[in-house]
């Protein structure tokens, strides 16, 4: 009878550890990912894309701010959007895009 017990205590522990193991973001972003986040030279990236602004120092700090909530500045000197969805959405209070 004690035989049973135990081994249903087992069980049940190792389920329990299975399930936190699950649930840990950390551990689930570094397997499937390699790393939670990739960081990005932002000053570099908004370098290369204010360099053709007409206001370059306006546009690099819109551009600073931008690259630093989503850590994804698009290619080029402008356009190029879709690659980088959070980048491109962000609006300002009058509805405009944020971001250069």
């Amino acid at each position: 009878m004690a035989i049973p017990k135990a081994l249903i205590a087992s069980f049940l522990i190792s389920i329990l550890v299975i399930h936190l193991v699950e649930a840990d973001p950390t551990v689930n972003a570094d397997a499937t990912t390699g790393s939670p986040s990739k960081k990005i030279d932002c000053g570099a990236a908004c370098s290369a894309r204010c360099q053709l602004s007409s206001r370059p120092n306006l546009c690099k700090r819109a551009c600073g701010t931008c690259c630093a909530r989503c850590s994804c500045v698009p290619p080029g000197t402008s356009g190029n959007r879709d690659v980088c969805p959070c980048y491109a959405t962000m609006i300002i209070r009058g509805g405009q895009l944020k971001c250069p």
